[in-house]
């Protein structure tokens, strides 16, 4: 393999590691939160003719703005996505260059600048380890990935 066909495997791995990331951690953050809302809702009575009915049928509940897109827990970890983009970057570098060991160093460093943060607001512990766990197998994936292409 020639090293422009290298050169583009190695750009396009980072820059698919940085838009793509972004995009599966947004999903996998709301697919969190569909459960989190679904969890949190309190079990629905059973149906009588004595319900009210609006217009449109039963009253529903209104579902409760919890889990890790709530905006407290958005607001508690302001600057994610730049810092999402970074440690996506990085991981996926990391395994380019033959320094997965690297990703303990990231990770540890992540954990240790977000811990004031975590401990205040308790709510957005959950939003951190989503967030990072599926970014980090994002990364990671496209990392081992274009090794394997470059061979």
């Amino acid at each position: 393999m020639g090293p422009g066909v290298t050169f583009a495997i190695v750009i396009g791995s980072l820059v698919l590691s940085i838009v793509g990331g972004y995009y599966v951690t947004r999903g996998v953050l709301a697919l969190a939160a569909r459960n989190t809302a679904r969890e949190s809702l309190p079990p629905a009575p059973a149906p009588d003719a004595s319900a009210e009915e609006g217009p449109d049928g039963p009253e529903a509940a209104p579902v409760p703005d919890v889990g890790p897109t709530s905006p407290q827990a958005v607001a508690a970890l302001r600057g994610g996505t730049w810092i999402g983009i970074l440690e996506r970057l990085a991981i996926t570098g990391l395994i380019l260059v033959g320094y997965p060991g690297g990703i303990a160093i990231l990770v540890a460093i992540k954990g240790l600048g977000r811990y004031p943060e975590l401990r205040e607001k308790p709510e957005a512990s959950e939003r951190f380890v989503i967030g990072t766990l599926a970014s980090m197998v994002w990364a990671t994936g496209l990392g081992v990935l274009a090794l394997w292409l470059i061979g």
